[in-house]
């Protein structure tokens, strides 16, 4: 395999940051894929967050706001999958904050719990909440926002997601 030389990778790596947000690891991982050592691949990454075609904050606050509006997660499986694209906790916890509106948060579990339980039989029983729990938790939820969501739900009684 050739090695791309530092303007070529420069440029190549600046061309895939215009065309979607990217974490500085992403670009670093995918420079060394392409060859190049570690050395002047974090020059080059630092060059790309000197030119703002990279930008932690940026890219966090894209990534929550992409993950909570169309795929539906909570914030631990955001956190989570920032964390492990390299981000540090604070940008994390700004963007989850800045993004994310309580009032949204929980209206967007009531609605993934209103469909979940479309097909379970009611009056719930103990196995179908658990489910419910579960599925939350994939999702990424905090079990205290889903006891809420449930409770808002009168999940003992008739449920009613409507809220």
């Amino acid at each position: 395999m050739t090695t791309l030389s530092y303007d070529k990778a420069l440029n190549k790596a600046a061309n895939l940051c215009s065309k979607s947000e990217k974490s500085p690891k992403e670009i670093y991982d995918k420079l060394v894929s392409w060859g190049l050592n570690s050395q002047m691949a974090e020059q080059i990454v630092c060059r790309l967050r000197d030119e703002k075609y990279i930008d932690e904050e940026r890219f966090a606050r894209a990534f929550v706001h992409d993950k909570f509006l169309y795929e539906h997660w909570g914030r631990v499986k955001i956190a989570y999958n920032l964390r492990n694209k390299g981000i540090a906790n604070h940008i994390i916890d700004n963007a989850l904050d800045d993004v994310i509106a309580d009032d949204d948060y929980l209206s967007t579990l009531s609605s993934l719990l209103r469909n979940k339980m479309r097909d379970m039989e009611r009056p719930l029983s103990q196995n179908n909440r658990a489910k419910l729990y579960r599925f939350a938790a994939q999702r990424g939820f905090e079990s205290g926002v889903v006891s809420i969501a449930l409770r808002k739900a009168g999940i003992n009684g008739e449920e009613n997601l409507e809220d």
